[in-house]
């Protein structure tokens, strides 16, 4: 890097004349480096701040080493990019850090010019996830970053404005949408853009929990609380304190813990199960839920007062099937993605195959297709994705859906009707947006128009 760039490194040695020496060679070159010399520290940094890079010894003193380091900077945060450092290289051991998500490994003696080279790639990638996984360049400022959903549809593009004015700020968030469009990244994206990014963010999914034991996981217990309290205990209110704690599905969260919550939001007091000691935290809160919190009140399921407590901005996430435009942008992300976390050598996908997964409805959403390339990468014995490595429950469902409209069985049917019948697919899909379905189908808008012509359409 000719400049300094906005990159967290947190360098780990348990030598600290190696770990000091790392940090100061890269200390013109990132906004921060982090030593710490021990694998305990280092796993409490990565729980409690932001970090990009980590760049950790394999070989640590005490139980703790290199790949639990990575193991828990990946469950942290999936874009942190990891180098490991070692003495050790064998094949097996870099087979394995590489399957767990390691960026790289550099041998010793370092190479610090190496190291840096390899820092800088990083940081451009982990940047580049985080500009490019939610949104297009375009559609995101250069100070705002989202992670975790692509796309350039329109209602997206109108949840990044609405995000980027609201991420600095004090007000609670809503997000409604689907299971599987990608709420819990909105959040955390809202999380790192916030004063807050260096703080915890911690989720909680409020649905399938108890009362007893959702607000013990919310407040925290003191020894003997309960059976089995056999500690003090923090809840996730006072361990996200300065932070931002998610509640996902708050729609499902039962009543009387709903009114727990609102005296929460209102006075900033938490009072651990057992104690009647009240605890002070500063905590912004993010809820989400896939279902209709306004029918809710209406059966008397959801306090109106906390809805209009946690509403403070709500914004919509569209599910995959009204996006259909953005499923090939989504589709390249994920074959690429998998390739590089499986060691895969595939990254291309027939126009076939694209054209099968966006006349597909997708009721799984993002989370759906993303599971389904990573599959059909795993299974592929070709250079190229083709419509025989889509997974099978998804080849039934899809034919299954297509039945009302009397497609025919596509086995044994020639080329120029499986083509003809794509294009019929996907501009249905498309409302006869004929940019749009050339674009899903991988040919020009002039070869679309060509077909189209030819096939008499």
């Amino acid at each position: 890097m000719s400049e300094k760039s906005t990159t967290t490194v947190l360098v780990v040695d348990d030598e600290r004349d190696h770990a000091d020496g790392i940090v100061e060679a890269l200390d013109k070159q990132c906004a921060r480096a982090i030593a710490v010399y021990t694998g305990s520290d280092a796993l409490e940094i990565l729980r409690n701040k932001n970090v990009e890079i980590v760049v950790t010894d394999l070989k640590l003193d005490g139980d703790i080493d290199g790949l639990d380091i990575l193991d828990e900077a990946k469950r942290q945060n999936s874009q942190t990019e990891v180098i490991l450092i070692t003495a050790y290289a064998t094949i097996d051991t870099c087979k394995e850090a590489i399957r767990r998500g390691a960026y790289d490994y550099i041998v010793k003696p370092i190479d610090i010019d190496q190291l840096r080279t390899l820092v800088s790639r990083a940081g451009r990638k982990a940047l580049s996830v985080q500009r490019t996984q939610f949104g297009s360049a375009k559609s995101a400022p250069e100070d705002f970053m989202f992670e975790g959903v692509r796309g350039s549809n329109p209602a997206v593009e109108r949840i990044f404005e609405v995000l980027r004015r609201v991420a600095p700020t004090n007000i609670s968030v809503l997000i409604e949408g689907e299971s599987g469009t990608g709420k819990e990244l909105l959040a955390k994206a809202i999380h790192n853009n916030s004063p807050r990014k260096n703080r915890p963010f911690k989720p909680i999914n409020c649905a399938g929990l108890t009362e007893t034991l959702l607000e013990s996981e919310l407040f925290g217990h003191v020894k003997g609380a309960f059976t089995g309290a056999t500690a003090d205990r923090k809840g996730l209110f006072e361990i996200a304190d300065k932070g931002t704690l998610f509640l996902d599905e708050i729609g499902d969260m039962p009543l009387n813990m709903q009114a727990k919550l609102l005296r929460v939001l209102e006075d900033g007091l938490i009072i651990p199960v057992g104690s009647s000691k009240p605890v002070m935290v500063d905590v912004r809160v993010i809820s989400a839920t896939h279902q209709d919190l306004t029918r809710l009140i209406v059966e008397r399921k959801f306090r109106e007062d906390l809805y209009f407590r946690i509403k403070g901005v709500s914004v919509t996430v569209p599910r995959l099937r009204d996006r259909v435009d953005d499923i090939p942008a989504f589709v390249d992300y994920f074959l690429k993605e998998a390739a590089w976390q499986i060691g895969s050598e595939i990254t291309e996908i027939t126009d076939s195959a694209m054209a099968a997964l966006a006349n597909y409805d997708w009721p799984g959403n993002i989370r759906q297709l993303r599971n389904c390339i990573r599959t059909m990468v795993v299974m592929c014995e070709r250079d190229k994705l083709d419509v025989q490595d889509i997974p099978p429950e998804i080849s039934r469902l899809r034919q299954l859906s297509a039945g009302a409209k009397t497609t025919p069985n596509l086995a044994g049917m020639p080329l120029d009707k499986l083509e003809k019948q794509a294009i019929i697919d996907t501009l249905a899909k498309t409302n006869n947006n004929r940019e749009k379905a050339a674009k899903i189908l991988g040919i020009g808008q002039r070869t679309l128009y060509r077909k189209i012509k030819e096939y008499n359409l």
